[in-house]
This record gives C-alpha cells, sequence and structure tokens, in this order.
C-alpha cells in the first residue's frame, strides 16, 4: 500500500447554509483545509437526518477533520426537516430528498474552495443515498464510498426479509419517530426555532403507517432501489458493510451488478464504519478512504485499483455469544465476484436427520415441523450495532422447535465464501406461511453457534410483486437465500441446517400456526465453498486504527444498551427486553446536552398466535441554559388474524410543560404477512 501522510492544517465551519431552489435552506458543518479558497480542492459529502451538531457530532469530528487534512473540503449536510436544515423530512429516500442531494452537489461545485470534483461517503442512510444520487448521474459526482446500504429497499433493508415483517421495522420508525420530533438549535437559526419545531411535530407524521401499507415489492420500494438499473449508476463505487451488519448482502450484490470500477469490504463488524467496528478486528479506513479519493478525485497512483476487488473477513468456528469483542479468522482476498475460486456444493437432506455431501444416501421421507412461538428468541438483531446481547447467542433452544439435518464431523475445514441457498420442496396446512432456515455450527462440546440464516414467506415462492396464497396439502418448490457468509467451520465441527415455521421477535409470526412438511428427498442445501487455504491471505492488508482523537462531548451519564429476555412461568409470557440509546452527553464547544434513551419491549404468551407485541418508547432532549425541550414517544404494534394495529403518542415539552401531543390509531389489513 501506499502511504498516505496528513499535512494540512483544517478550519472548520459550525453552520453553513446551503440555498434550495424552492427557498429551503439546508444546514452544513464544513471542514476545510486552510487556504483551500486559493487552492481549490475535492468536496466530499456526507447527507443524512442525523443532526450535524450532535447526533453524530462525536462521529463526525473523528472522520470528517482527519480527511480534510489530506486536502478534502468534507462537507456534512442535514437533510431537508432534520437539524438544522428546514422544511419536514416525510419519509426515507423521498425525490425530494435526492433532487435536493443533486442541488448540493451543484452547490459545492460553485464554491471558491471545491476544484468541481465531488465525492459521497455514508453509513446506512448516507450510503442509501449516495447511490440513489449516483444513479441520478449528477456530472460532479465522480465515485461513491456507500457503507451498510441496500441496492433493493424491500428486499435487503430493515423492513422485509423474504417477504416477512422484520421487527426492526418496528424499532426503526419508533426511532425515526423520535428524532423527527426534535427541534433545530436556536443557537444557529434564532428565534425561528420554535415555528420550525412546530412544523416538523405537526407535518412528519408516524411513518410505520406507511411501512406497513406496503407489504409488497410495489413502487413504493422499487424507487430508491438501484437495484432496478444498474447501469445507472456510471461513477467508480466503494462497497462495505460487516457479517452482523444487515447490509452484508449489498456489497456482493454491487460487486456482481455494477459495470463500473468498484470495491468491496466485508468484515466481522456490526453497523459501524469500519475504523470503529465491532467485532473486531477494526481497521484504519480513514486511510483506505483518502486512498480511494485520492485515486478517482485526484488522479493520484495510490495502487487501490490494482488491488483485489473483494476483501472480505472469513470467520473460524466461535462459541456463540451476545457480543465479541473479536471474530478470529483471516482476510480473503478475491479478483472478482461472482468469484472463480468459489464453487456450489450440495448438500442432500435425509429423513433421518443426516445432511449428506458426496457421501452416503438420504433415506426419504416427508417430516413435519410448526415451530412454538418461542424458536427465535436466542436470534439476535437483525441488524447488529454491536450491542451486549444483540448477536445470536446458543441455537440449541431454538433448534428444539425446528427441524435439524446434520453433517458427520468434519474431518478438514471448511470454508464458505458468499451466498447459500435451501432447495425445498413442502407443503403447509395453512394459506400463509413462513419458513425460517439456519446454518449452524455445531461444536464438540454440543454448542451451536449460528452462521448465517435466510427467511421466506412461502406466498412469496414467486417473487415478492404478486403473492399468491398457499393451497394446503399441495407440494411447492421454494428457493431461501440466506445471507452472504464468510466463515470456516474447524475439523470436529458440525454443520447442522434448521428449518422451523417462526422466528420471533426477528419476524413477525404468521396469523396463525402452521404445519409445514417437508419432503427431503427433493430438498437439498447448497454452500458457496472456498478452497481452504492460508498461503498468500496470513498478511494483513489493512492497519490497525490510530487512536481517537480528543472527544468533542462529555458523558453525563453513559447509555445503558442491552438485552434481556424474560419469562413468566405462571402465565407463560416472554419478554425481550431491548435498553437503546446515546445516555446523556455535554457538547463543551456549544455547551448543549443531549439525552436520548430508548426502550424496546417484544412480548409474547406461547400457544397464543395473537399475543405477539411490540413496544418501542425514546424520550430525547435538548438542554442549554434556560432552554430545554424534550420529546416522549410510544409505539405500540399488535396485529390478529386479518391487521396490524398501530396506536402510538407523542408528547413535547418546552422547559417540562406540554406544548404539543397527538395520538395515532390505524388499522392496515394483512396482505398474505
Amino acid at each position: 500500500m501506499t502511504p498516505i501522510h496528513a499535512s494540512c492544517p483544517v478550519r472548520e465551519f459550525e453552520h453553513v447554509e446551503i440555498p434550495l431552489s424552492d427557498g429551503c435552506r439546508l444546514a452544513a458543518r464544513i471542514w476545510m483545509p486552510e487556504g483551500a479558497e486559493s487552492a481549490p480542492c475535492p468536496a466530499i459529502l456526507e447527507y443524512i437526518p442525523y443532526r450535524k451538531n450532535d447526533a453524530t457530532l462525536p462521529r463526525d469530528a473523528q472522520m470528517h477533520p482527519a480527511v480534510a487534512a489530506h486536502g478534502y473540503a468534507c462537507v456534512r449536510v442535514d437533510l431537508r426537516g432534520s437539524g438544522e436544515s428546514e422544511g419536514v423530512l416525510y419519509d426515507e429516500y423521498l425525490q425530494q430528498e435526492l433532487d435536493d442531494g443533486v442541488e448540493v452537489i451543484d452547490w459545492l461545485t460553485r464554491q471558491p474552495w471545491c476544484d468541481g470534483n465531488v465525492g459521497m461517503i455514508g453509513i446506512s442512510w448516507g450510503g442509501f443515498n449516495g447511490l440513489q444520487i449516483a444513479a441520478m448521474q449528477p456530472p460532479a459526482l465522480k465515485a461513491v464510498i456507500t457503507c451498510s446500504s441496500a441496492d433493493d429497499r424491500y428486499a435487503d433493508d430493515v423492513h422485509y426479509m423474504g417477504g416477512c415483517l422484520l421487527a426492526d421495522n418496528l424499532s426503526w420508525a419508533g426511532q425515526m419517530f423520535a428524532r423527527n420530533t426534535l427541534p433545530p438549535d436556536p443557537r444557529h437559526v434564532g428565534d425561528r426555532w420554535r415555528d420550525l419545531w412546530f412544523q416538523r411535530l405537526e407535518h412528519t407524521g408516524h411513518w410505520l403507517e406507511a411501512w406497513l401499507a406496503h407489504q409488497h415489492r410495489d413502487a413504493y420500494w422499487r424507487h430508491g432501489s438501484v437495484c432496478e438499473n444498474f447501469a445507472d449508476i456510471r461513477c467508480p463505487v466503494f462497497a462495505v458493510s460487516g457479517w452482523v451488519d444487515g447490509y452484508c448482502n449489498t456489497v456482493f450484490h454491487l460487486l456482481a451488478g455494477l459495470d463500473v470500477p468498484r470495491r468491496g469490504l466485508v468484515g466481522p463488524w456490526g453497523h459501524q464504519y469500519p475504523d470503529a467496528g465491532k467485532p473486531g478486528p477494526a481497521i484504519d479506513f480513514i486511510h483506505e478512504c483518502v486512498r480511494w479519493w485520492d485515486h478517482w478525485l485526484k488522479g493520484r497512483d495510490t495502487g487501490i485499483m490494482d488491488e483485489p476487488m473483494l476483501y472480505a473477513w472469513v470467520q473460524d468456528s466461535a462459541p456463540p455469544q451476545g457480543s465479541y469483542s473479536e471474530r478470529p479468522g483471516r482476510w480473503a482476498a478475491e479478483p472478482a465476484w461472482p468469484s472463480p475460486n468459489v464453487s456450489p456444493q450440495s448438500y442432500r437432506l435425509s429423513a433421518d436427520g443426516r445432511l449428506l455431501g458426496h457421501e452416503g444416501s438420504p433415506e426419504a421421507g416427508t417430516l413435519p415441523i410448526s415451530s412454538p412461538l418461542t424458536t427465535g428468541q436466542h436470534a439476535g438483531k437483525w441488524c447488529s450495532y454491536a450491542v451486549p446481547g444483540d448477536l445470536p447467542v446458543d441455537q440449541r433452544a431454538d433448534d428444539a422447535g425446528s427441524l435439524v439435518f446434520e453433517t458427520a464431523p468434519l474431518e478438514e475445514p471448511l470454508d464458505m465464501l458468499g451466498e447459500a441457498v435451501a432447495e425445498l420442496e413442502v407443503e403447509a396446512d395453512r394459506p400463509v406461511a413462513q419458513v425460517a432456515v439456519r446454518i449452524n455450527d455445531v461444536a464438540p462440546d454440543g454448542a451451536v453457534t449460528r452462521v448465517t440464516y435466510g427467511l421466506l414467506n412461502l406466498t412469496h415462492r414467486d417473487g415478492h410483486a404478486d403473492p399468491s396464497p398457499l393451497e394446503p396439502g399441495q407440494r411447492y418448490r421454494v428457493r431461501v437465500p440466506l445471507k452472504h457468509v464468510g466463515q470456516r467451520l474447524l475439523p470436529g465441527h458440525r454443520l447442522r441446517l434448521a428449518i422451523s415455521t417462526s422466528y420471533w421477535p426477528l419476524a413477525w409470526p404468521t396469523p396463525e400456526p402452521v404445519t409445514l412438511r417437508v419432503h427431503t428427498e427433493s430438498s437439498h442445501l447448497e454452500l458457496p465453498l472456498r478452497p481452504t487455504r492460508d498461503e498468500g491471505e496470513t498478511v494483513t492488508p489493512f492497519a490497525a486504527p490510530p487512536s481517537p482523537a480528543a472527544a468533542p462531548h462529555t458523558f453525563i451519564e453513559p447509555p445503558d444498551n442491552g438485552w434481556r429476555l424474560y419469562e413468566d412461568l405462571a402465565t407463560g409470557e416472554h419478554t425481550l427486553d431491548v435498553r437503546d440509546g446515546l445516555g446523556t452527553f455535554r457538547i463543551e464547544r456549544s455547551g448543549l446536552t443531549l439525552s436520548r434513551t430508548g426502550r424496546e419491549y417484544y412480548r409474547m404468551t406461547e400457544g397464543n398466535w395473537n399475543s405477539p407485541t411490540g413496544e418501542i418508547h425514546w424520550n430525547v432532549g435538548l438542554t442549554r441554559g434556560d432552554w430545554s425541550i424534550r420529546t416522549v414517544t410510544e409505539t405500540v404494534l399488535t396485529a390478529d388474524a386479518t391487521a396490524f394495529h398501530v396506536n402510538a403518542s407523542l408528547k413535547a415539552y418546552e422547559n417540562e410543560e406540554v406544548c404539543y401531543e397527538a395520538n395515532w390509531s390505524r388499522r392496515i389489513p394483512r396482505d398474505q404477512v
């Protein structure tokens, strides 16, 4: 690798307003090299709704000044209706948001400190709209770094997986409900803050209603899904994610689907930038970003495009834990994706519970499974943030409610890289059914670690746009893709396939209990096997991240984050209690104190298919001197056999007096979900 050395002193502009053609003004925070007005440089845009002056400031203060020191103007812009930006934010990735982004890029090119070349970087929301804006082809946008994003908003986002409703859909709706209730900071917008606040409170709405109203892959989800036409993206793309992040599939989809210069990077991380990646090892991601920007925005030969198209962390077998500080393994390099080094191998299901590769003859048979609602309580979160407890723990309890098929103990290491697929022939006794398929690693001591998994709403067996009910008793061949994975199973371990008919609370259960019958003679598991080799892959291609700069904030109350599972033996009620938030911290330079605490509950009573309930509670506050605001939001989702029921409330406080409140109660019909 070519070393990259920082050399430029950096200036920071805490609040800059960007005028748009309709009169709305967006708020930006900018870091740039001293003297950029006389020596213009490329601009790097991060464009997200997460409040540049408080919520993301700790993260921004680590990344953007460090990149700016390499000769870039780093520009953090709040979306319309968020932070100090004017207007109202009505939903994710609306055309208005994307049009605004194109205008922002044009504005950047007209500043005296910008040389006319622009890049976009973002994680999650900013990774999404970076791809979406690239597909609009603004001429100045020369390259993108997209982290933890999706090319398909229906199939690979927080809302639905395989046509099954994810609990993360509710969780994320509750989080955005709380975020959208916050006002701009009077320090930057003056006396207008209150009018802008009430505009948000009155018009933003509750996004869960829209997300539940679109239960199939319709035009609502196709908008912003760049997989609709990968050819729309004509600038280079660097795609990044982690194995326990919800968005690891996208890296592989982009590498295979785009026809532009591209790179992929997948580590063991959750939903975080790789320099703060957990589980470790974290890497010096800023170094990699600068190499990318230098190549595409400055025309320097950094060698980055001479390297393999994909680097992926292949994890070793590890004991099941709700969190890890590091995952043992090694970096694997692939020259292209799909890779010539990865080949599919079929494993056949046998009615006696064996999972057979080339050896042995499977036993034909038909096996029933009707999983209890408790199956899935140890599954963790669809999108891990590396919060203690949000990764899948020992799978023995979930496997007890599943059909399982297992290999003999492995005699040699087995490496997987890519997407596994389960091809099953099934019949159901209900018109709506779902299946959860997991690959598990069974250690010699019996501990079971989940390797990867997939979900399929069986009414979506022929596609997500036009589902159709099942005919009870009729056989169907279905294909269940599992999340991409990089994994080595060690000798002495067994590979287990587990199949269940429920996976609560990761996915919302079917309207009624289902018995599924699996016909083993026509079912198999296809694994993406890669030759096991360490030669040439033992050298770490990435440096460790440098020590972080001094934090711009001081914790008053640290976050209380974690997952706890409770069972009431008298009533049969099970409750997953999730604690989330940022805690309370003060930003020293501005004197602003931010408090954000959340609580999520997922409840059900065993045997009662109408009992699953999700509750999201957030309490968020901003304080400076005698200015104090706070909002309290609650969202409760329940369902019966025919409909989802949403009940939500909002209370806004100014100096601890209620100044605004609203309530929502909606019935949304279930449509084969």
